[in-house]
């Protein structure tokens, strides 16, 4: 039991280290980005991240209020 537990601890190590090996051994490492907005093609298309169109939108005044305002 201990055996096949060290075995599986190593095992996870190992794949932890090879998926950072550019992150951990290189200078300044950084892991890839894989925000929607960071591609290029989806940007040439387009395509936005969720949260950036909800965050816009939430900046956009309510028709309704500039209508008030206006009245004013």
């Amino acid at each position: 039991m201990v055996k096949v537990l060290l075995f599986g601890a190593a095992l996870l190590l190992i794949a932890v280290l090879l998926m950072g090996v550019r992150v951990f051994f290189t200078k300044g490492g950084e892991f890839p980005n894989t925000h929607v907005g960071a591609n290029k093609a989806m940007r040439d298309r387009g395509i936005r991240c969720a949260t950036s169109q909800d965050r816009e939108l939430r900046r956009r005044e309510n028709p309704v209020e500039k209508i008030l305002k206006s009245e004013k």
